[in-house]
């Protein structure tokens, strides 16, 4: 059997052809209610994370404008990026291993577009419009009052919860204290924060509203990965054609080798939240939420056929390769790439340092000859606090041969707080062979080195 990897799924709408809305059944099966547990424990997270906090900090908070994260509690400024990044890599590394092995379950089970879509706003729908047959038939028929009550009803909460999700999500971005001031204090104050909040709810209220399925299939490139990183190991939900087909329905007194066991009834279709015939093979559009199989495990209930005629199959055994071989070797190397990756995430964490410094000479200076014959170079040391308390630190430079003279003396770190001083470098010219030598500075707290900046030195020309 060839697999069929294809893009039939719904599009936006082209010339001479509108969308065709989908209309998706309501689910139900095992697959289904394993599901929503994940989904509302993952809503549940979502809606509290922003809102946690340890040791006084966010649990999780992503200020892009202010350059500051709070991942687990723990702050992570700009001199941290190199963490930031190496954290990014292992998450994406995580999901795509992830992909490779159990397929495009990630977008089915976990991605905030699928759990919002199908276990809050669709919910919502079913509630309000009914099942699939009775929302076709609404948006199919006359415009009545009880028809526009029920349309009115559902977009005014689906108004109110895309509101939700905006405030929440731009708790994550500026954090939980300025959203607050945002809400308690006049627009005029915060006009900024307000028109961010009803951008937000504008655009969550189109994506569920209106475009919904075509973030999947269209807009998210995700989708469009996962034709690269499947291989024949790769299990993901299929439809068994070997044992499904000739499909067709079930005469009384026919054989039963005539056809196989799928009777053509299309509920994997319609269960389907985007659009899809998982009959037709691998496609893009798939994205794993085992609707189908729960549909199609009733049914075989029904007819008294063995279950998982659609289930999660190797690309191996869908395309039905005679040298086919179950294999379990690359699971565990991708596992122990991403246990590296993480064990080095966590050692970069911990090793981090307690302050951050950027150390700069003060801008168009150079070295200045004093009377005494010693040579001073002025500089600018930004520090920040990110050891979670208030701190005392001294700076000293680590070569014996120099000096420091402080123009502001501080030697206090509050809590998350930062710090600006100005120096001079201080030494004998005859000390110094060459017009710039690099040197470093030492950030000390309780007799311990918590940061080493490097800079470079200065001396005239010839000494």
């Amino acid at each position: 059997m060839e697999t069929i990897l294809k893009d039939n799924g719904p599009v936006l709408p082209s010339k001479g052809k509108s969308r065709e809305w989908i209309y998706a059944k309501k689910p139900s099966g095992k697959f289904y209610n394993l599901r929503q547990w994940v989904g509302y424990s993952l809503l549940l997270f979502f809606i509290i994370a922003p809102f946690l906090r340890i040791r006084g900090n966010p649990f999780l908070m992503f200020n892009i404008i202010e350059r500051k994260f709070s991942i687990f509690g723990t702050l992570f400024y700009p001199q941290d990026l190199h963490i930031f990044v190496f954290g990014m890599l292992t998450v994406l590394v995580g999901i795509v291993l992830f992909t490779a092995i159990f397929g495009r379950v990630w977008c089915g089970w976990t991605c905030p577009q699928t759990i919002f879509m199908e276990l809050v706003f669709r919910r919502i729908e079913y509630w309000i419009e009914g099942d699939w047959t009775q929302q076709k038939k609404l948006n199919n028929g006359p415009n009545t009052d009880a028809r526009a009550f029920k349309k009115f009803l559902k977009h005014s909460i689906f108004i109110i919860i895309s509101f939700l999700i905006a405030n929440v999500f731009l708790a994550y971005v500026i954090g939980v204290d300025e959203l607050y001031k945002i809400i308690i204090d006049p627009i005029d104050q915060h006009i900024v924060g307000f028109i961010a909040i009803l951008i937000f709810t504008t655009l969550f209220y189109l994506v569920f509203a209106f475009v919904r399925e075509i973030v999947c299939t269209t807009i998210c490139p995700y989708g469009r990965f996962q034709g690269v990183l499947l291989d024949d190991q790769s299990l993901t939900v299929a439809y068994n054609e070997k044992r499904g087909e000739p499909r067709g329905k079930q005469k009384k007194g026919e054989e039963e080798s005539a056809k196989g066991d799928c009777i053509d009834c299309e509920l994997c279709v319609h269960v389907c939240p985007t659009g899809i015939d998982i009959r037709n093979g691998i496609q893009l559009e798939c994205v794993n939420c085992t609707a189908c199989v729960d549909a199609c495990d009733a049914v075989m209930d029904k007819i008294g056929k063995p279950k998982r005629l659609v289930g999660f199959y190797s690309l191996g055994e869908i395309e039905g390769k005679k040298d086919f071989k179950k294999s379990r070797t690359r699971h565990y190397i991708y596992g122990v790439v991403l246990i590296a990756l993480i064990v080095g995430m966590t050692l970069m964490v911990y090793n981090r340092s307690l302050i951050g410094g950027t150390l700069l000479r003060a801008t168009g200076s150079t070295y200045q000859l004093r009377e005494d014959g010693t040579v001073s170079n002025l500089y600018t040391l930004q520090l920040i606090n990110k050891s979670g308390k208030d701190i005392r630190f001294t700076i000293k430079p680590d070569d014996h041969d120099l000096k420091i003279q402080l123009v502001n003396e501080i030697n206090e770190l509050k809590k998350d707080g930062s710090a600006k001083l100005s120096f001079f470098l201080v030494g004998e010219s005859k000390n110094f062979t060459k017009y710039k030598t690099d040197v470093k500075v030492s950030v000390m707290s309780d007799n311990k080195v918590v940061e080493t900046l490097k800079t470079t030195f200065i001396t005239p020309p010839g000494d």
